[in-house]
């Protein structure tokens, strides 16, 4: 995984991270709610960088010791690199130095991709959020990863 770097999401990142969004999602976030979790202290989104292009971001909103991943996008191009891993274990780890010790998230169950990365970084089956998707209407699992805090 040479000449990936990961950084804060910045202003400068907005455009290819919406467009990367748009592309990716049938129901895309904006670019004003991308540009809204810059200045919010109760969220974190990370920009990943191949040779210095927009190559995916992930993002978790933090209550408490609690994180929702939610976004994971990699652009097309750039995908099957192990750019979501690195971004999902740096993620993590920011989340921890924040006080996160649970993250969630939702993922369509016909994802098998994603799924096989998030178990692949420890996350487990919690359970179904049915009709959560739209465009295509699809059920939501929803998977966790708890931190033992004697571990961190």
């Amino acid at each position: 995984m040479n000449n990936i770097d990961i950084d804060i999401l910045k202003e400068e990142d907005l455009d290819e991270v919406s467009r990367i969004e748009e592309e990716t999602f049938s129901t895309p976030w904006s670019r004003d709610s991308f540009k809204d979790t810059i200045d919010n202290d109760n969220t974190l989104y990370l920009v990943a960088y191949k040779d210095g292009e927009v190559a995916g971001y992930a993002g978790l909103w933090q209550s408490l010791d609690e994180g929702e991943i939610t976004n994971v996008a990699i652009d097309s191009r750039f995908r099957r690199l192990g750019i979501a891993y690195k971004l999902m274990n740096i993620l993590e780890e920011k989340g921890h130095e924040r006080g996160i010790n649970a993250f969630f998230l939702e993922v369509r169950e016909s994802n098998d991709k994603a799924i096989k990365l998030y178990e692949k970084l420890g996350f487990k089956h919690l359970g179904k959020r049915k009709n959560f998707y739209e465009k295509p209407r699809e059920d939501a699992l929803i998977m966790s990863k708890i931190i033992n805090k004697e571990n961190i």
